[in-house]
């Protein structure tokens, strides 16, 4: 375990992915079907995206709430096992560690299953001492523990006042909802915010995706970045807003894309590259992850 500073910190979730590929629309048998594949993966957007980041070469650090339980520990030490610190991730005795299902069509897109284990009872994320942090990722923003407004603006402000980059991944809400009014003091302390297509027409009410990241950047962002699937990415808040496509390769399975888009991006900053160029690493980070099962 490296217990050097990390560069960048991710927090939110950890959640073990049970990856079921091109299961067979009809049984073929009475209470049976098929398919391809079915995988277990360490997933969630703050295990993915520190994950990459370690295979990257970045000090990254995984800042999360687990049960102790056995996928607590799986998670951890799959973590562990990819270079991440764990120091900053909580087992918090008696919590259930998320699950999900997720099901992979034969073109490699997705759809999946929580449980109310998502909620992450009983855990309020620490990220700790913050001098000599360059990046913090709010890895799931919407998703707990990240959909709770003061949880959020505290975390946010404590970047902040470290000098920290601060960066957003996003998703849709589940069980609880967090509104964007309710986090309306810390928005222009965000530098960066990546909602895909459906994330920026669900937070901005809009329909036309240019429309989408003008009202977003409106509401205080400082740069908002569209993850738009084979699209590419739009890129508002860098000078007039752009699109760069996405590189075309084979698509296996989408899980942890976004996770993958966002670690690029991150990689990026730290090497000091402009926005465009930060974008362009994250569609590359993003074409290698979608050519196998999994985020990493």
């Amino acid at each position: 375990m490296n217990h050097m500073t990390p560069e960048v910190i991710c927090i939110g979730q950890a959640v073990i992915d049970c990856i079921t590929r091109e299961m067979d629309r009809a049984p073929f048998s009475e209470g049976k079907a098929r398919a391809r594949s079915i995988t277990l993966n360490a997933g969630g957007d703050a295990m993915n995206e520190s994950c990459v980041l370690a295979g990257m070469g970045r000090r990254a650090e995984l800042v999360c709430g687990t049960g102790d339980d056995f996928a607590g520990q799986y998670l951890l030490d799959q973590a562990r096992q990819k270079g991440v610190g764990t120091d900053r991730a909580q087992v918090v005795p008696g919590m259930q560690t998320p699950v999900a299902n997720m099901f992979v069509a034969a073109d490699g897109s997705r759809s999946s299953v929580s449980s109310l284990a998502t909620l992450l009872e009983g855990y309020i994320p620490d990220p700790g001492d913050l001098r000599g942090v360059k990046v913090m990722s709010l890895a799931s923003l919407f998703r707990a523990p990240l959909d709770q407004a003061e949880i959020v603006c505290g975390l946010v402000r404590a970047a902040h006042a470290a000098g920290a980059v601060v960066c957003a991944d996003c998703k849709l809400p589940t069980f609880r909802q967090l509104k964007l009014e309710e986090l309306e003091e810390v928005l222009p302390m965000i530098d960066y915010f990546f909602p895909n297509e459906t994330e920026a027409a669900y937070y901005s009410g809009k329909e036309d995706l240019f429309d989408m990241g003008e009202t977003l950047l409106q509401r205080g962002f400082r740069h908002v970045i569209i993850k738009a699937g084979e699209r590419g990415c739009l890129v508002f808040g860098d000078g007039k807003p752009y699109e760069l496509p996405a590189i075309e390769v084979p698509v296996v399975d989408t899980t942890g894309a976004g996770d993958n888009f966002v670690a690029g991006f991150i990689d990026g900053l730290l090497r000091g590259l402009a926005v465009k160029e930060c974008c362009r690493a994250g569609l590359e980070q993003a074409a290698l992850s979608v050519q196998h099962v999994g985020a990493t």
